[in-house]
């Protein structure tokens, strides 16, 4: 088994062929979309007897804590073939791409899972919840009677990429720095288009980026909605009203800050009428997305809360070592040190007995960062233990809005 960097021009038909065997790329478009996300960031493959036979994509990037843009480390694609399943290659192998961009300078890292516990043993824990809502655009409560919107194509996927950067952002938000990253978005999607506004100057201000699996009824999704004001968001919302005569049903991601339920008329009766068909009026959540810690002092650094900050020892334990080779660049975060939380936030190595102890494992104290869940809940569920009263005063401290990556990993 070889580690080694991405060579598209010996790699790339065995990508595809990874790709395929499990079932992510069916169509010429999807095989666009594959060059466009290895072209987007960087690659590495894991090589047996010559072949690939596992891949591992991670792009840069930042993730939002508070008012403070932090550099990010996105995995955006892991895949095994079916002959090296179960022999540690995608493990070995994301480690080795954090290890990397985590002496690179990334402090956090952030993935999509394909099922809960597998990235726990690289020190990844649960995001947030997030909530999909399929409803009849008809029931959308729209007092913005759109403009004529501009069609959107593969073409302008250079511009859409520029318009998702400047797009409002919250806690947790994430951007993909690379532009090709979006290009690949856009042709996952079927029946792919883009509807959006644009300015005096010809320059793109809000969009939205849909695929409809049966284009004449629907269901149509919509991939992503970039704007920057009430306004804009209304309007993309009037929109999608405007699909009502012709389409059944609309799935979204719910937007950051809004309860969608809000916007919809009677959403209730509709569920239950359309319970089973293929138009079914639902919500729907799942915690999807993952993140990690790369470096405690360089993210506490970075971090502020209005608060009466917490000072206290941390005893911090990273599982990722056992997959790392003897000779990477960085390994992990596991050790002792003394933390402060507040205004001003900082980790230093060492112990003072002074203060109280928490013990974490990375994956815990991450989500414990980010807001995701209080340190009094992960204390139940989760690798997080301390006094009472240093979890009660955390859950004050980190008392954080509701952290959404609003990208799609």
């Amino acid at each position: 088994m070889i580690l080694k960097e991405y060579d598209p021009k010996r790699d790339r038909d065995d990508v595809l062929r990874i790709y395929r065997e499990v079932g992510w790329c069916t169509s010429k478009d999807h095989g666009a979309a594959l060059s466009s996300l290895v072209e987007a960031g960087r690659t590495m493959v894991a090589e047996i007897d010559g072949a690939a036979e596992c891949m591992v994509t991670t792009d840069p990037g930042t993730i939002r804590h508070g008012a403070h843009d932090l550099p990010l480390a996105g995995i955006t694609g892991v895949t095994t073939s079916r002959v090296a399943r179960k022999r540690g290659l995608a493990g070995r192998l994301t480690a080795r791409m954090l290890a990397e961009t985590a002496s690179s300078g990334a402090l956090v890292a952030v993935l999509g899972v394909f099922e809960q516990g597998y990235y726990n043993q690289l020190g990844f824990g649960n995001g947030a919840y997030e909530h999909w809502c399929t409803f009849d655009p008809s029931l959308i409560v729209s007092p913005v009677r759109p403009r004529v919107p501009v069609r959107l194509g593969h073409d302008d996927w250079e511009a859409m990429h520029a318009n998702r950067l400047r797009r409002l952002r919250g806690h947790g938000a994430c951007n993909i720095d690379s532009p090709e990253i979006t290009q690949a978005d856009m042709r996952w999607a079927e029946n792919g288009f883009g509807l959006g506004f644009v300015d005096e100057h010809g320059d793109l201000t809000h969009h939205m980026w849909c695929s409809a699996k049966e284009v004449e009824h629907g269901p149509y999704e919509v991939y992503w909605m970039a704007y920057e004001t009430k306004e804009q968001f209304l309007e993309l919302l009037g929109l999608l009203r405007s699909f009502e005569d012709q389409v059944r049903s609309v799935e979204l991601r719910e937007p950051p800050g809004i309860q969608f339920q809000d916007l919809l008329v009677r959403p209730f009766r509709l569920r239950q009428i359309t319970r089973r068909s293929a138009h079914e009026n639902r919500m729907r959540s799942s915690a999807y997305w993952q993140l990690r810690l790369l470096d405690l002092p360089g993210a506490l650094a970075e971090t502020a809360v209005d608060a009466e900050p917490a000072r206290f020892n941390l005893v911090l334990s990273d599982p990722i070592e056992s997959f790392l080779d003897d000779g990477a660049p960085w390994r992990g975060v596991a050790g002792d040190y003394v933390v402060r939380i507040g205004p001003e936030s900082r980790a230093e190595r060492g112990t003072d007995r002074s203060l109280p102890t928490l013990s974490a494992s990375v994956n815990a104290f991450s989500r414990m960062w980010l807001g995701v869940r209080s340190a009094t809940g992960l204390s139940w569920t989760d690798e997080l233990s301390g006094p009472p009263d240093l979890l009660a005063q955390l859950d004050r401290i980190l008392r954080l809005p509701t952290p959404s990556p609003d990208w799609e990993f």
